[in-house]
């Protein structure tokens, strides 16, 4: 339930935005924490155990995107992205990866106080029950473990980002992902129009991953919309 109680953590890398959010939300009677990167964020999520998370887009080590994701994981406290990137795109896929809403710099006190108070009506979320062995096809993946294994056992080697693009494909399998969102949530890196190493890393697990005669591929190329992972995927057997 609402009240003006709550506690608001503000995750920013600039010290005015970082004052100026608090001076407002302290106006309103709530009660806020503030810091600058993601290390003081996740230590002040456990000690401070805030209501809802102002989370700048772009921020120092990892970006909000990718931070967003991370925290969807594994707590269910709302997230309102705060940035001034204003572009379509980035408002998509911070809503598709969990974000609650989305602000854009600069905003009026009443826009941000409307939009907190509307995100802390909603509640928060119910975690998804994620299962960490999962099977595909031939293979099986165990993502606490960042091992791919045939059905046989046999080890599949991957290096670091060739397991968190097919980790990111197994998580949301039979979807387009697309280039930026990929090239955001796995290699943390801004969208740029001439950079093709998404496309080069998905080459690369298709070579660990797919066979020449197989008559489906695993990974899809989707003309101008991304790549899309196209067999089901469930819990492997124990």
């Amino acid at each position: 339930m609402q009240s003006d109680t709550n506690k608001i953590l503000i995750v920013d890398d600039d010290p005015d935005i970082r004052e100026m959010l608090s001076e407002l939300l302290d106006e309103e009677g709530f009660q806020i924490q503030s810091v600058s990167d993601p290390v003081l964020m996740d230590a002040a999520i456990d000690q401070f155990v805030p209501d809802l998370i102002l989370l700048d887009l772009m921020l120092p080590n990892e970006n909000g995107l990718a931070l967003c994701q991370r925290l969807r994981t594994t707590i269910t406290t709302p997230i309102i992205m705060v940035t001034a990137k204003a572009s379509e795109i980035d408002r998509v896929v911070g809503l598709e990866i969990g974000a609650d809403d989305y602000i854009t710099k600069p905003f009026s006190k009443r826009e941000l106080i409307a939009r907190v108070r509307a995100v802390l009506r909603r509640g928060t979320h119910e975690l998804p029950l994620r299962k960490s062995v999962l099977a595909f096809k031939d293979f099986v993946i165990n993502l606490e473990a960042r091992t791919l294994k045939t059905r046989v056992g046999d080890v599949i080697p991957l290096t670091s980002a060739e397991f968190d693009l097919l980790a990111c494909f197994v998580g949301d399998p039979q979807k387009v992902l697309s280039r930026d969102h990929l090239l955001r949530t796995v290699l943390r890196r801004k969208s740029d129009l001439f950079d093709r190493s998404v496309d080069t890393l998905v080459s690369r697990l298709r070579k660990k991953i797919e066979r020449p005669e197989d008559d489906e591929k695993i990974i899809a190329t989707i003309r101008q919309q991304g790549y899309l992972f196209t067999p089901k995927v469930q819990p492997a057997a124990q």
